[in-house]
C-alpha cells in the first residue's frame, strides 16, 4: 500500500490518500525524466501493473513539453519499458482538455489509476487530483512528501542513468547541461544553493537506463540551443550500424 499525507488537500477535494496498488492497472504520467521514472518504479514495486504511458507534447507533437524530448526518444523509452505510449499535443490553454481526453481513453480499456511524479509542490498535486477526479480516475503519487534528497539517492542506488538536458539559466549555470545525474552532481548543485531535485524547474533530465528498462535507450547528445532563458541539449537515437 502507498500512503501519503496531503496536508488537507485530499479532504478538500474528497479523494482518498491511501491506495492498494497490488494487481491494479495504471497509466503513468511520463515526462521521460527522473521523477516520472521513480514514480513508475515505486508503483511496480508496490505490485501495480503498467498498462499505458501518457506524455504531453507540444501542439505539433514533435517534442515533449518542458523536457523538449523528440518523439523518437519517448517512443524508444516506451519500447524498452514494454508499455504502449499515448501522446497528446497541447498548448497550455488546451492542456487540461487533452489530459482529460487521455484519461477517459484509459478508463475505456479498464485503467482506473494514474501514477504521477509529484513530490511536494501542492499546486501540482492539487491540479492533478482535482483534474483526475473530474473523470473519476484515481491519482496516485508514490513520491509525495518524501525528502527530495532521499528520492534522488534511491534513484541512483537502484541503477537509473539520467542526464541533464534542459537548464533554466535564470536559476542555475548553463554549464551543467549534459551532466550525468550522480551523487557528486547533487553535491555540486547544493553547494551552490541549487535544488538538486530541480523541483521548481531549475533543470530537466532524460532517463536512458535503469531497473524498469529491458535495455538501455541508445541516445546521442548533439547541439545546444537557447530560447527564453533556457538552454536545451539536443537528444537523438544512436544510429544502428
Amino acid at each position: 500500500m502507498i500512503s501519503s499525507i496531503y496536508e488537507g488537500i485530499s479532504d478538500e477535494i474528497g479523494i482518498e490518500v491511501e491506495y492498494e496498488l497490488e494487481n491494479q492497472s495504471f497509466v503513468a504520467s511520463w515526462s521521460g525524466g527522473k521523477d516520472s521514472a521513480m514514480a513508475y518504479y515505486r508503483a511496480i514495486k508496490a505490485g501495480a501493473i503498467p498498462k499505458q504511458l501518457l506524455t504531453m507534447f507540444e501542439p505539433d507533437e514533435k517534442q515533449s513539453k518542458s523536457h523538449a524530448l523528440p518523439i523518437e526518444i519517448v517512443k524508444a523509452q516506451g519500447e524498452s519499458l514494454g508499455v504502449p505510449l499515448m501522446i497528446r499535443g497541447a498548448d497550455w490553454e488546451s492542456y487540461e482538455a487533452q489530459f482529460l481526453d487521455a484519461m477517459k481513453e484509459c478508463k475505456v480499456v479498464g485503467i482506473y489509476h494514474g501514477v504521477f511524479g509529484d513530490i511536494d509542490i501542492e499546486d501540482h498535486l492539487n491540479w492533478v487530483q482535482t483534474t483526475c477526479a473530474k473523470v473519476e480516475m484515481e491519482a496516485v503519487h508514490p513520491l509525495w512528501m518524501e525528502p527530495r534528497r532521499k528520492i534522488l539517492e534511491e534513484f541512483i542506488e537502484v541503477g537509473f542513468e539520467a542526464y541533464i538536458i534542459v537548464v533554466n539559466t535564470k536559476t542555475m549555470p548553463a554549464h551543467f547541461i549534459g551532466r550525468k545525474f550522480t551523487t557528486e552532481l547533487m553535491d555540486e548543485l547544493e553547494a551552490l544553493g541549487i535544488d538538486s531535485c530541480g523541483e521548481s524547474g531549475e533543470f530537466h533530465t532524460v532517463v536512458v537506463d535503469g531497473p524498469i528498462f529491458s535495455e538501455r535507450v541508445p541516445v546521442v547528445f548533439s547541439e545546444l540551443s537557447e530560447r527564453n532563458g533556457y538552454v536545451f541539449l539536443g537528444v537523438r537515437l544512436e544510429e544502428s550500424e
